[in-house]
C-alpha cells in the first residue's frame, strides 16, 4: 500500500521548505534510512531519511521548489501501484491522512489552526518579544523534558546563550538562542514534560509584562501563540527564533558553531570543525564551508579520552542517611531517555522472538595483532574495534543477519552500519558507525571515540544515531565474562561481548595457558534462522582469531 510522505516541519518556525536535491529519482529502490532528499528550512539544509520501504512512485515538489509544511512531496510503495488517485487527492486542504508517521499528526492540526489564527494573534505581541517553544529535534519526537535551565527569568540572553538542556527520545540537547533580550517567562520547569509547540520561554525587553501572552498560551491558544511568534518575525521582527546548534570545544575553549548538515558532512569527510572558518552568522559553519573546504593536512579522527564503548559514571553517589531499622525508600524521576529506554526495550522483547547462540573466542593472535598495529603512531585500536571489523566483514558473508522484519517482506540490508551500544550517565545510547565495512580499523578506532566521546557530553545528533543495521554491545571492560542483550530493533541481531580471560586451554593435546573470550548473539527467529545465526558466529570467531584475515 502506497504511503504519502508530505513535507515535514524540520524546525520549530518552519512554515515552508525547499528541496534543494532530490538523492533519489522516480522508479529508485527505497529502504528505511535512505537519504531521499535535502530540504532548505528557515533554519538550516538538512537531509530527510526515508522511514519507509518500497519504490519512489511520485515527486511532488521538483528540485529548487519551495511549498508549505504538509505539502505532497513524495509517494513510496509497490512497483507499479496506481497512485493517480493519491495525487489528485492530495489537492485537498485536508492535510491529516497525508502523514507517513502517526508522530506527525499533530503538526497537521496545528497547520490547520495557524492558517486561521496566525494574523488575528501577531498583532498582540509587543515589540521585541519572542516566543520560544519546545522545539522537535528529532524524527520521533513527539514531546521533550527540560532537563537543566541555564538561564533563569531576569538574566539577560545574548545570541548564541545556551538557555536550556532539552531531553528528547534519542538524546539531551543543548537549546541555544539566537534571540537577544531578558528571558522574561520560563513555560516549562526543570523536569517537566511537554509537547511540542508548548511554550518553552519569553524573551524581550526588559520589564515587558508577558503575563497575558502567558496566559492565553496556556489557556489553549498553543499553536496559535507559536505561530502567531513565527509569523511576527517574518514580517516586522529581525530576530530569529531559537534553533538548536551543534557545538564542539577548540582548544581555546571556544564553542563552534555548526549546522547540523554541516556536521554530518564533516563528520563523513573526516574533517575537523576547528580548521573550517564559517560563513554564516556569527561564524557559523554551513553546508558550503565543508564543501569547500581544503585542508592543510590530511584530516585524523578527534582523539578522545572515551573508551570504544563508554563506561557509566562512576561518581559516587550523595550518601543518603538511613535511619537503623526503619524501613527507607527513595523515588528518582525517570528521565525521558529512561522511558524510551523502557519502552522500546520491552516492545522489543515482547514483538521478537528472542534465542541467543554462544561462542568462545582464542584470542590469543588478536592480542598480538593490537599490540603490533598500536606500535604504529598515532595509532590505537581496542578488542571492541577489532570485534566490530571482524562484525561487518562477517555480515557482508551473511546478510541474512543484517536484516529487519516487516509484516509483508524481510529486508535484507546489503550496506553495514554497525550501532555501538555507549552506556551514559542517563542511560544507553547507540551512535552508529556508517559504511563499517567500508572504513579500516583505525578509522573505526577513531569515530568510536570520537562517537562515545560526544555522547557523554550530550553532543550527539539525531541522525549519528539513526540508520542502525546490526548492533554490538560491550560489557568487558567491567569483568562480566558472558551476557545477552535484548535486541535493538529494527535490527534482527545484536551481539553481546564480555570481557578476555586467562585461562587454561588445550592445545595440540597439551594444556597451556590462554586468553578466550565469550561472544553471544541474540537473533530475531522471524528472520534468523539458528543455522544461519551459528554460521555468522562462525565466520565471525575465523576473523576475530586470525586478524590477518581481516586484511584479506
Amino acid at each position: 500500500m502506497a504511503t504519502i510522505i508530505t513535507m515535514p516541519r524540520l524546525s520549530d518556525t518552519m512554515t515552508e521548505g525547499t528541496v534543494a536535491t532530490w538523492l533519489k529519482k522516480v522508479g529508485d529502490k527505497i529502504s528505511e534510512g535512505d537519504i531521499l532528499a535535502e530540504i532548505e528550512t528557515d533554519k538550516a539544509t538538512m537531509e530527510f531519511e526515508s522511514f519507509n520501504e518500497g519504490t519512489l512512485l511520485y515527486i511532488g515538489i521538483p528540485e529548487g521548489e519551495t511549498a508549505p509544511v504538509d505539502s505532497l512531496l513524495a509517494i513510496i510503495g509497490e512497483e507499479g501501484e496506481d497512485v493517480s488517485a493519491l495525487i489528485a487527492g492530495k489537492s485537498a486542504p485536508k492535510t491529516e491522512e497525508a502523514k507517513p508517521e502517526a508522530d506527525k499528526a499533530p503538526a497537521a492540526a496545528e497547520t490547520t489552526k495557524e492558517e486561521k489564527a496566525a494574523p488575528a494573534a501577531a498583532a498582540s505581541l509587543p515589540e521585541g518579544v519572542v516566543v520560544v517553544t519546545m522545539p522537535r529535534l528529532s524524527d520521533t519526537m513527539t514531546e521533550g523534558t527540560v532537563a537543566t535551565w541555564l538561564k533563569k527569568v531576569g538574566d539577560k540572553v545574548s545570541e548564541g546563550d545556551i538557555l536550556a538542556e532539552i531531553e528528547t527520545d534519542k538524546a539531551t540537547m543543548e537549546f541555544e538562542s539566537f534571540n537577544e533580550g531578558t528571558l522574561l517567562y520560563i513555560g516549562i520547569e526543570e523536569g517537566n514534560a511537554a509537547p511540542i509547540d508548548s511554550l518553552l520561554a519569553i524573551i524581550g525587553p526588559a520589564g515587558t509584562d508577558v503575563s497575558a501572552i502567558a496566559s492565553n498560551f496556556k489557556s489553549g491558544a498553543k499553536a496559535e501563540t507559536a505561530t502567531t511568534t513565527d509569523t511576527a518575525e517574518e514580517k516586522s521582527a529581525p530576530a530569529e527564533e531559537t534553533k538548536v546548534v551543534v557545538q564542539e570545544e577548540a582548544t581555546d575553549g571556544k564553542r563552534i558553531l555548526a549546522s547540523p548538515l554541516a556536521k554530518k558532512i564533516a563528520s563523513d569527510k573526516g574533517i575537523q570543525l576547528t580548521q573550517v572558518k564559517g560563513s554564516g552568522e556569527n561564524g557559523r559553519i554551513v553546508k558550503s564551508d565543508i564543501e569547500n573546504f581544503t585542508p592543510t593536512a590530511p584530516a585524523s579522527p578527534t582523539p578522545a579520552a572515551a573508551p570504544a564503548t563508554a563506561k557509566t559514571a562512576t561518581a559516587a553517589a550523595p550518601k543518603v542517611f538511613v535511619p537503623a531499622g526503619e524501613v527507607f525508600t527513595e523515588e528518582i524521576k525517570n528521565s525521558q531517555m529512561r522511558k524510551i529506554i523502557a519502552k522500546r526495550l520491552a516492545e522489543s522483547l515482547f514483538t521478537a522472538p528472542h534465542y541467543n547462540l554462544t561462542i568462545e573466542v582464542t584470542m590469543d593472535d588478536a592480542m598480538k595483532s593490537r599490540t603490533i598495529i598500536n606500535s604504529i603512531p598515532d595509532t590505537k585500536v581496542s578488542f571492541n574495534d577489532m570485534v566490530i571489523k571482524a562484525c561487518a566483514m562477517a555480515l557482508k558473508k551473511h546478510p541474512k543477519v543484517n536484516s529487519q522484519w516487516k509484516e509483508d517482506a524481510i529486508t535484507i540490508n546489503h550496506h553495514v552500519n554497525i550501532g555501538v551500544a555507549v552506556a551514559v550517565e542517563d542511560g544507553l545510547v547507540v551512535p552508529v558507525l556508517k559504511f563499517t565495512d567500508a572504513m579500516s580499523l583505525s578509522q573505526i578506532g577513531g569515530s568510536v571515540r570520537d562517537l562515545a566521546g560526544r555522547a557523554k557530553n550530550k553532543k550527539l545528533l539525531p541522525t549519528e544515531m539513526e540508520g542502525s543495521t546490526f548492533t554490538v554491545s560491550n560489557l568487558g571492560m567491567f569483568g562480566i565474562v558472558e551476557f545477552n542483550s535484548i535486541i535493538n530493533q529494527p535490527n534482527s541481531a545484536i551481539l553481546s561481548v564480555g570481557a578476555i580471560v586467562e585461562k587454561p586451554v588445550v592445545k595440540n593435546g597439551q594444556i597451556v595457558v590462554g586468553n578466550t573470550m565469550m561472544l553471544s548473539l541474540a537473533c530475531d527467529h522471524r528472520t534468523i534462522d539458528g543455522a544461519t545465526g551459528a554460521q555468522f558466529l562462525q565466520t565471525l570467531k575465523q576473523y576475530i582469531e586470525n586478524p590477518v584475515t581481516m586484511l584479506a
